[in-house]
């Protein structure tokens, strides 16, 4: 939870619309709609987390929310790819992730990531969650996150 509102006050504070601070608080969700994210990491397998939340919420949320969730672990390996020191700036748990989810980009991927229209919202919530690891940072309240969210739910 206290990542979740770092990133979506990080988010907030520079100003996104409401849709991608909805993106930046979800954006792993699907860590804890997996059944051992923990246990899949320490096995050395791929959570796919990015997938199994976008896919979850989907339900509530347009692309708006979903796409830079669902390429939020792609932005990740598009920056090792493309930023000479962005690798030695993550924590050692998105290092390890990183070889799991398959490496930087080759350089035909990092082009194809370029040209989605949600690879620029994807870059901002892959930097929200690089930034959202700060101990007793003041963010948000979950109120004031859960009222952002209710107003970009999709009606059906």
């Amino acid at each position: 939870i206290e990542h979740s509102l770092q990133c979506a006050t990080l988010a907030h504070k520079a100003g996104a619309k409401p849709a991608l601070v909805v993106a930046a608080m979800l954006h792993d969700v699907g860590h804890i709609l997996h059944r051992d994210a923990a246990g899949a990491l320490l096995a050395g397998n791929d959570d796919k987390h990015e997938v199994l939340g976008a896919r979850y919420l989907s339900r509530w949320f347009g692309p708006d929310v979903t796409e830079p969730i669902a390429l939020h672990v792609e932005a990740k390996r598009y920056l090792c790819a493309t930023d000479a020191g962005y690798h030695a700036r993550l924590s050692p748990v998105s290092q390890r992730s990183l070889e799991l989810q398959g490496g930087p980009l080759s350089v035909r991927d990092a082009r194809a990531f370029e040209s989605n229209a949600h690879a620029a919202d994807a870059l901002l919530v892959r930097q929200w969650d690089d930034l959202g690891k700060q101990p007793g940072m003041a963010t948000l309240t979950l109120d004031d996150c859960l009222s952002i969210a209710q107003g970009c739910l999709q009606s059906r």
